[in-house]
């Protein structure tokens, strides 16, 4: 299925081998190397030789020149697929998704979205992709090698520029593979009611530097980020302390900071959904349990769903990174065969619609649909400290803590963009005064919770300003507790209003194993995965000054957990 080098050039070339340095540090990998990667990863041998032709100038509408690397496969090609990006052409997106679809006969082109990395014009997140996404499928349509038809792939922002050419499809975009993916930027910061703040600091800040020369420089910045951005989020107000960290970089701050109104035009152009109302090509949704983006994930898999649009969905036990590391095998397994599919190069069998992995233990399931229909209810009362599965009998009964926005509750483990995501002991949160603790009973059988938890509480707060963070995590037989599943929101009512609460937490597939207990913590922050309730009234961006909060929570009945059981 490959075409031989003519020359000993050529021959470096179609392998990876360039004699000048590559740009991203790491050359893509040779042919011999692909092969023994191939074998351990459990994936389908190379069968392509090919090139690499960097910095390829696309012109935009406005005259602005983005750059690209194509990846050339060396004989007949399988298909093309386009890859859009804010971070770089080098390591390690060179190696997950150029050359290991080149060497699987795509033409790959990895583009540099505008101001990023030699494309011309301005970064502006969101802004210009569906134009620019549109420009560049042109393109690809003047090009001697194109294959007539094309597909696109990539993570987080990269899934983002998707669903921007998903607003209006080109008739020959012929499929998608979105992985951990956001659609609406404006709902992964403010969705809530309280700003995301760990997360897009932190990503504001890598954006602002990733540029910087100098591989030794940038390791070093990598370890010092987390750092810094804890640093500045510890401090008031959050709009002047972020720009100290940002420097003149992340114009996008101040905007995304202040602005908590979802329903302002402002926001308009960073939601990018119209795609899961209208588009018909065939998507692949790739989510983790512990990823960012998980609701998002799921919401897009049910509103294509909904309208019998061809759409699968997979998610694995992962974090937002490990789709770059750990999960990369298997993302590469299923793109390849959707590739596979719906662009031609190799038969395929057919998948389940939901590829789901069950944590604590319950390994990879195939299903019908997510979540599945079978799940039925059961409901754990809240009593002092107890999870109990009747309802304390005197309704006068409460339990009670201070919130201190001076003192946040902090953040551990849960659906971040640091490395410290994903499950974590979290044992030290059942210490703090300013955390309600709920033990269920040692559990006699296995347990298996598909879909989401919901908590009902009958809840008072003497501030008109609070927040209400609920965690599900598991207790083992030697005490140590795991985060299974969050949820939080953002209130202002009138103070010491007797109105009920209803959250729903993350969604999950998790095994709770027999002998260990399901607990239930609530709080009233979540620092600094949120930027703190002040408890004044004042936006987050400009207020300094800070109020405690007691809230009280009512038993007898009232305030219970809502688990949807799954039966096998």
């Amino acid at each position: 299925s490959s075409c031989p080098p003519t020359t000993s050039s050529d021959l470096a070339e179609s392998a990876g081998i360039r004699a000048t340095p590559y740009p991203g540090g790491v050359p893509p990998l040779p042919q011999f190397a692909h092969r023994a990667l191939s074998r351990v990863a459990d994936l389908p041998p190379p069968t392509h030789r090919y090139r690499v032709r960097r910095a390829v100038p696309i012109p935009m509408r406005d005259g602005v020149e983005l750059l690209a690397d194509h990846y050339e496969p060396i004989g007949k090609p399988v298909g093309t697929l386009l890859v859009r990006s804010p971070y770089g052409r080098g390591f390690p997106l060179a190696q997950l998704y150029g050359t290991p679809y080149a060497a699987r006969g795509h033409h790959v082109i990895l583009q540099s979205v505008r101001g990023t990395f030699g494309s011309g014009g301005e970064f502006s997140p969101a802004v210009n992709e569906v134009d620019d996404g549109l420009d560049t499928a042109a393109w690809l349509r003047e090009q001697p090698w194109y294959t007539g038809s094309f597909g696109t792939i990539g993570p987080s922002y990269l899934a983002h520029t998707q669903f921007a050419m998903l607003e209006d499809p080109p008739e020959d975009l012929a499929a998608a593979v979105t992985i951990v993916g956001v659609h609406d930027l404006a709902d992964a910061t403010w969705g809530t009611g309280a700003f995301t703040v760990n997360d897009f600091l932190g990503w504001s800040h890598g954006l602002v530097h990733q540029e910087e020369p100098g591989w030794m420089r940038a390791a070093i910045r990598n370890l010092r980020q987390y750092s810094e951005v804890r640093r500045a989020v510890s401090e008031v107000p959050l709009g002047r302390s972020g720009r100290d960290l940002l420097g003149d970089g992340a114009p996008w701050w101040e905007p995304w900071t202040g602005n908590a109104n979802l329903d302002d035009p402002f926001w308009e152009p960073y939601r990018r959904d119209g795609g899961l109302d209208r588009a018909e090509v065939p998507i692949l949704v790739v989510g983790g349990w512990q990823d960012i983006f998980l609701d998002q994930t799921l919401e897009q898999y049910r509103r294509l769903r909904d309208r019998g649009a061809d759409v699968a969905l997979t998610v694995g036990p992962w974090t937002h990174t490990h789709t770059m590391t750990r999960a990369a095998p298997a993302v590469l397994r299923e793109s390849l065969d959707w590739f596979g599919r719906h662009l031609g190069g190799h038969d395929v069998a057919p998948r389940p619609r939901t590829r789901i992995f069950v944590t604590g233990g319950g390994g990879w399931r195939e299903l019908a649909d997510w979540p599945p229909a079978d799940a039925g209810a059961a409901v754990l009362y809240l009593a002092p400290g107890e999870l109990r599965a009747e309802p304390g009998p005197d309704a006068a009964v409460s339990s009670q803590f201070t919130y201190d926005p001076a003192d946040p509750t902090p953040t551990v483990g849960g659906r971040l963009l640091s490395p410290d995501s994903g499950r974590r002991r979290d044992d030290a949160l059942a210490t703090r005064d300013d955390v309600l603790v709920f033990d269920g009973p040692e559990l006699t059988a296995d347990v298996e919770v598909h879909g989401a938890p919901v908590v009902e509480l009958d809840h008072r707060c003497d501030n008109p300003y609070f927040d209400v963070f609920v965690r599900i995590s598991e207790v083992d037989g030697r005490g140590r507790s795991t985060n299974i599943s969050d949820g939080y929101r953002r209130f202002v009512r009138d103070a010491d209003d007797p109105a009920p609460i209803r959250l729903a937490l993350d969604e999950i597939a998790h095994r709770f194993t027999a002998g260990n207990r399901i607990r239930l913590l609530i709080a009233g922050g979540s620092h600094p995965r949120y930027a703190r309730n002040l408890g004044t009234g004042e936006h987050p961006r400009d207020g300094v000054q800070m109020v405690p909060s007691t809230q009280t929570i009512g038993h007898g009945g009232a305030s219970r957990l809502l688990l949807p059981i799954h039966r096998p």
